[in-house]
């Protein structure tokens, strides 16, 4: 039973592969840097990575704009927002998952006559702003910056590709680790104070019910990366700028910055310690952060180079999005309950541990190192492939 109401979670999880996911290498794509297969297997990697090892910073903040406490209203909520992202997805709009979730838990908290944490939603809707703003100034700084090293370094045109190539897959990499730190607290969120796992011990880790969440909507993630993001990676890193190699690398750096800034815990321990206000650890829309960075490099260039009917219909879908997914979420609750007497949203007692839990921890503690070997041979197998192709092309332009 509680397999068939992670459903509508899973199903979220792989709309945010094939939309929020496909913008950590969409500009490495659409620059012809990286080839689509080598990007989307990194980054579910590492967005999986991130998902178990540093997700749940973003989900209490989430959790406190509405605590879905009971499975149905879960399922329900993540439904809505799993299919608001679904059709904007299908009309080749990059839209914004953390902005689908947040209308269908408000949608929730209407429904159920709950209050809205207004602290929380304030603390989430001010990063729709910071977010594609941080993006804006992070790519320009780096812009200026690439551009001063490429006039001082004195390097061949063809071992100056060749590092940028392997420098967007080590920037992917960690942007895909940050993605999957911040925003699976969008897919899975929604049902940690309803879903009962138990925490097992793994003798060196343990991992926690959320944590066993987390991996299996980060696996969804990963789905929808391979199988459908093709399109919004060609939307974001063709259509919005035209973006060289030397872009892209700076585009793809500056959304891994913003998404590490917002999931670090360690961070904002430190500014704490600083006596500085702490960085609010909300899940960040990383559409939002990628167009702001690409629009950082047009402004840097020149407005004359963005392609402002593309950046005019994405921040229409940034709109409609919270809007259409409460209302749906509204609409799937009333049926959900009056129709099939499922229950969305009261008091809810988790009760005594069952199979589910140790089912769920047996596969993660045969998937987890399976995983971390194939990382770290996909690693390998990378840094030699770019040498011997950087030795390859030497030859030729030397003969």
């Amino acid at each position: 039973m509680i397999f068939l109401f992670l459903t509508s979670g899973l199903f979220l999880g792989w709309t945010l592969g094939a939309n929020d996911a496909a913008n950590v290498f969409g500009s490495a794509v659409g620059s012809r840097m990286v080839s689509f297969t080598r990007a989307a297997v990194i980054a579910s990697i590492f967005v999986i990575l991130g998902a178990v090892l540093q997700g749940a910073g973003a989900s209490e903040t989430l959790g406190r704009l509405g605590s879905v406490n009971a499975m149905g209203g879960a399922f329900t909520v993540a439904l809505a927002a799993a299919l608001t992202v679904y059709f904007m997805t299908r009309a080749g709009l990059p839209v914004s998952t953390t902005q689908a979730i947040v209308g269908a838990i408000i949608g929730w908290n209407f429904f159920t006559n709950n209050a809205v944490d207004t602290r929380a939603l304030t603390q989430i809707v001010t990063t729709w702003i910071t977010g594609p703003v941080l993006g804006a100034l992070f790519a320009y700084a780096l812009y200026h910056l690439v551009k001063i090293t490429r006039r001082r370094i004195r390097t061949h045109l063809l071992k100056y590709e060749s590092m940028l190539r392997f420098g967007l897959l080590i920037a992917g990499a960690f942007g895909a680790y940050s993605l999957g730190a911040n925003n699976i607290a969008n897919v899975m969120g929604v049902f940690v104070p309803s879903i009962p796992l138990v925490t097992t011990d793994f003798g060196i880790f343990t991992l926690t019910g959320p944590q066993q969440l987390f991996f299996l909507g980060a696996i969804a993630i990963a789905a929808g990366v391979l199988t459908y993001s093709r399109k919004v990676m060609e939307t974001v890193g063709a259509n919005l700028l035209e973006l060289s190699s030397e872009t892209a690398f700076v585009v793809v750096l500056s959304q891994a910055l913003v998404l590490f800034i917002f999931s670090s815990s360690a961070l904002s321990g430190l500014l704490v310690k600083a006596g500085l206000p702490p960085i609010p650890l909300v899940p960040v829309s990383s559409t939002q952060v990628v167009v702001g960075s690409v629009l950082g490099i047009g402004l840097y260039k020149g407005v004359r180079n963005i392609n402002i009917k593309v950046l005019g219909s994405i921040a229409s879908g940034w709109i409609t999005t919270p809007v259409a997914a409460g209302v749906l979420a509204f609409l799937l609750l009333f049926f959900v309950k009056n129709l099939f007497g499922i229950d969305v949203g009261h008091s809810f007692n988790p009760p005594a541990s069952t199979g589910e839990g140790i089912s769920t921890a047996t596969i993660i503690r045969y998937s987890i190192p399976a995983l971390l070997a194939i990382t770290a041979a996909y690693l390998i197998y990378l840094v030699l492939s770019e040498k011997k192709k950087t030795e390859r092309l030497n030859k030729e332009y030397y003969k």
